[in-house]
């Protein structure tokens, strides 16, 4: 999964960054609603992380034009404002969530799991397609009475097609959510990541399929 992290504290944007890496997702990060929206302009996200008091305004205005371009791309709230009336606005803007600073990351990243399976309309983390199941929380297929742990790329890359079935990513687009701007990767690498989980998928009837010309699809 691709994040847009926005804030301006070096020493905890780096710290979160390290944490969601850690877990395989890709974070961009902006010190400024002028970066953010530079980022926004050239790049799609599957979460955003906003604080609220930045150098160049105030987070509600990104979140209210946000909501306003009828995006619907989930937002959390990073605030330090504790008060239930900021919370409430926040909610009210259209934030799908807030958290509060100082927070603990294992709290954090519950938070934007919770987020993430709410988008794509799960209500738990795991997620059954046909006979197969997919264990978000801890990076497993259960295929056949067996349970196949996926490495990081595979469960990001799995994630992206089993949260949207039947829809076409193409190679491109995959690039765009698995591998960060730094990472010198070629679409080669979606091909090598979409083979592994084709055989992680012998033994079930869902499989990842070609469509030529445009991508790849999950069908069930």
């Amino acid at each position: 999964m691709r994040f847009l992290l926005i804030e301006d504290n070096v020493e905890l944007g780096r710290a979160i960054v390290e944490r969601l890496s850690l877990d395989g997702h890709v974070v961009d990060q902006a010190e400024s609603l002028a970066d953010a929206r530079d980022h926004c302009a050239t790049a799609d996200y599957d979460l955003i992380l906003l604080d609220i008091m930045l150098p160049d305004g105030d987070g509600r205005t990104f979140l209210a034009e946000h909501r306003a371009r009828e995006n619907a791309t989930p937002v959390i709230v990073l605030t330090a404002r504790s008060e239930v009336s900021d919370r409430v606005g926040v909610l009210d803007l259209g934030a799908d969530d807030y958290i509060v600073k100082p927070f603990d990351f294992a709290e954090f990243e519950a938070r934007c799991r919770a987020v993430l399976r709410r988008r794509g309309g799960v209500a738990g983390n795991r997620v059954t397609r046909g006979d197969l199941t997919f264990d978000t929380l801890a990076g497993t297929l259960h295929v056949g009475g067996d349970d196949i742990q996926l490495r990081n790329r595979e469960l990001r890359l799995f994630e992206i097609f089993v949260n949207s079935p039947g829809q076409i990513f193409s190679k491109s687009k995959l690039v765009d959510r698995l591998f960060s701007y730094d990472e010198d990767v070629s679409e080669n690498a979606i091909e090598v990541y979409v083979g592994r989980l084709r055989k992680h998928l012998t033994r079930s009837s869902a499989n990842i399929v070609t469509v030529r010309g445009l991508g790849y699809k999950l069908e069930v």
